[in-house]
């Protein structure tokens, strides 16, 4: 994209308002330091000695915290605990200035947490912490009652559907069939949803996935099939990734690729998709053909993949850098 062309785009992303509904996890970092361990005197296990502790919005809580990076309003939709993981959540993302007002807190569910021990630099086995009930119906019901009050007041609505057990999560079998209604009611909004494990269950909204994703969906091997399957079921466009080949973009009358970004030396994909969508999203409700958004959504992974073992974002100036490479 040409950079006179790219600045403008990320000018109007201050003007943008999305909603980021789906599941919000706390990204608890545990630093430890080998030289300090103990052996417990009860147990005779070595018991590991945590000198830092860092905490970052997970899941949902990576593309608000991209979309907020790249100047983007945000409101955040989800259910978390009324717990002190639930307190640290909410101070993260208040901290990059979403909109946390119409969260839901309730003692019924966990917050959910990824409990990342590192040591040396490396990370140890992860600890979660996950809902395994289905959302009480009354709490679903807020949901459903929040999201249809606030897709007035917002551009784009992103789905984040992270949680693998059905129905245990925000989004919900009944919370998708309304994002799916909502999207066709509100065809002028943009919507775009991901999902680890259906996203070959929604309809009426952009989708975007990776190549592992789209083919446990659709159950076909080449990414050809799989797009156009989705963009078949969806009757929108679908986005895929292809790692550092960028994205293959679906529509009705066939599939552009939208080369990725080169990028030197080490790099760290997790999140990466994430930055797709935040960068993707946004660059469609300022205006930017899906072509275009594509583009911006490569730029965005391209900046925050550089960024080794932190939650990685990119800011306009950062994109702008990268477009020149």
């Amino acid at each position: 994209m040409k950079s006179q062309e790219l600045e403008t785009l990320l000018i109007k992303f201050t003007g943008v308002t999305i909603l980021v509904i789906g599941d919000y996890f706390l990204d608890l970092y545990l630093e430890i330091d080998p030289a300090l361990a103990e052996t417990s005197l009860e147990t005779g296990l070595q018991v590991h000695q945590v000198v830092r502790t860092r905490t970052y919005p997970g899941a949902a809580g990576t593309v608000t915290s991209n979309l907020r990076a790249l100047g983007v309003k945000v409101i955040a939709l989800g259910v978390i605990g009324d717990d002190g993981n639930g307190y640290e959540l909410k101070r993260a993302l208040a901290e990059t200035g979403v909109d946390i007002s119409s969260l839901i807190e309730t003692r019924e569910r966990f917050t959910p947490t990824y409990t990342k021990p590192l040591r040396d630099g490396r990370e140890l086995n992860r600890l979660d912490i996950k809902n395994r009930t289905a959302l009480p119906r009354e709490i679903e019901n807020q949901v459903v009652e929040r999201l249809c009050e606030l897709v007035r007041r917002v551009d784009g609505v992103i789905i984040v559907d992270q949680v693998q057990e059905q129905n245990c999560g925000g989004i919900t079998d009944r919370v998708r069939e309304e994002i799916s209604t909502l999207a066709r009611q509100h065809r002028e909004k943009i919507f775009v949803a991901e999902s680890r494990e259906r996203i070959g269950l929604f309809r009426d909204v952009i989708v975007q996935a990776n190549q592992h994703e789209a083919k446990c969906a659709t159950e076909f091997e080449s990414v050809e099939d799989c797009g156009a399957e989705l963009q078949r079921r969806t009757q929108r466009a679908v986005i895929i990734t292809v790692g550092a080949e960028g994205i293959k973009l679906f529509e009705e009358n066939g599939c552009t690729h939208v080369l990725g970004v080169r990028v030197e030396g080490e790099i760290d994909t997790v999140g990466a998709g994430d930055s797709v969508i935040a960068g993707f999203s946004a660059a469609l409700c300022a205006g930017a053909s899906l072509t275009q958004a594509a583009e911006v959504g490569n730029l965005v992974a391209a900046v925050t993949i550089q960024q080794i073992g932190v939650t990685g974002t990119a800011s306009p100036d950062q994109v702008l850098e990268m477009n020149r490479v």
